[in-house]
């Protein structure tokens, strides 16, 4: 099933937004917000495809809330339209400066508020799947350093704001260097592969990432355990990938293919930084190399 384009109207008056709506429901899901803190608040949970933004409001004006939306990391690359009574070059200019993508006069013209609104929202869908590309590892189709990297950052700062726990999981295979050097690059990358899609497999939470972090280090962000809770997804990642049984004679620490992993969980203070927490679980992830691999060491040191 193909889910609709998420459009936000913002208008203090009810009637231009009952007009836009009937000109794009048949093809959008229509939110709405009558001022500019309340379409904040509302961007923020509806993480809309395109906005449509009136102007001149009371309080916020149109031309602020733009600035302030270009200024959110979530929904900095969102599409917005103003939509005024405006019409002059001057007032055109100042929304474009604002961070705008285009401008529509009112009263609307449905087929070419229609044309406009499709325009932007093909636009946008296009650079987020060359987005998407450039945030995956194209040999595992797990995200990627850059992404593992942005994210947890994103999620430090969410989770410091609204409470609650995150885990952050560093691991490594162990010896794969013998691994390649024994059996060759393709089976390394099968390898490689296999070990990913154990990691895929406990990503159950919606914000849940993996990544492959490097080379044969990947890293896994899991939304709301504990270190104890943190420890067990390890573990159980840690046997799942043991369970593959894939043969390594090169290893000094099974004859199957094993892997050492560090944990970094707890509750993320306001401002904690993503350079910490990475620090934090590597250093779990030596310690565990360090006592003999194939096992799961953690702290909850990273708050």
């Amino acid at each position: 099933m193909t889910t609709k384009p998420v459009v936000l109207i913002v208008d203090d008056e009810i009637l231009n937004i009952e007009i836009a709506s009937a000109a794009l429901e048949d093809g959008y899901e229509i939110s709405f917000a009558l001022s500019g803190h309340q379409a904040l608040e509302v961007a923020q949970a509806a993480g809309p495809d395109l906005i449509l933004l009136d102007v001149m409001m009371p309080g916020l004006n149109g031309y602020d809330l733009c600035r302030l939306l270009k200024q959110d990391p979530a929904l900095s690359d969102v599409p917005v339209i103003f939509t005024t009574s405006l019409q002059t070059p001057e007032a055109e200019l100042l929304g474009l400066s604002a961070g705008a993508i285009d401008y529509v006069t009112k009263p609307f013209q449905p087929g070419a508020l229609r044309q406009r609104v499709g325009n932007h929202v093909q636009m946008k869908r296009m650079r987020d799947q060359l987005a998407g590309l450039a945030m995956q590892d194209h040999l595992t189709g797990l995200g990627n350093r850059r992404l593992l990297e942005q994210r947890l950052q994103q999620e430090l700062r969410q989770t410091g704001r609204d409470g609650g726990n995150l885990a952050l999981i560093l691991l490594d295979i162990d010896h794969f260097k013998q691994f390649n050097d024994l059996y060759g690059h393709p089976e390394g990358d099968r390898c490689l592969q296999r070990v990913a899609d154990v990691l895929d497999r406990h990503m159950r939470r919606g914000r849940d990432l993996a990544a492959r972090y490097g080379g044969e280090e990947f890293a896994c962000i899991l939304n709301g355990p504990d270190l104890a809770g943190g420890m067990a997804v390890a573990e159980s990642i840690r046997a799942g990938v043991e369970a593959l049984a894939i043969p390594h004679a090169g290893s000094r620490v099974a004859g199957s293919v094993t892997i050492s992993l560090g944990v970094a969980a707890g509750r993320p203070a306001r401002g904690a930084l993503s350079e910490r927490w990475l620090r934090d679980a590597d250093l779990m992830l030596y310690r565990s190399k360090n006592a003999g691999r194939n096992r799961v060491t953690g702290s909850s040191s990273a708050l």
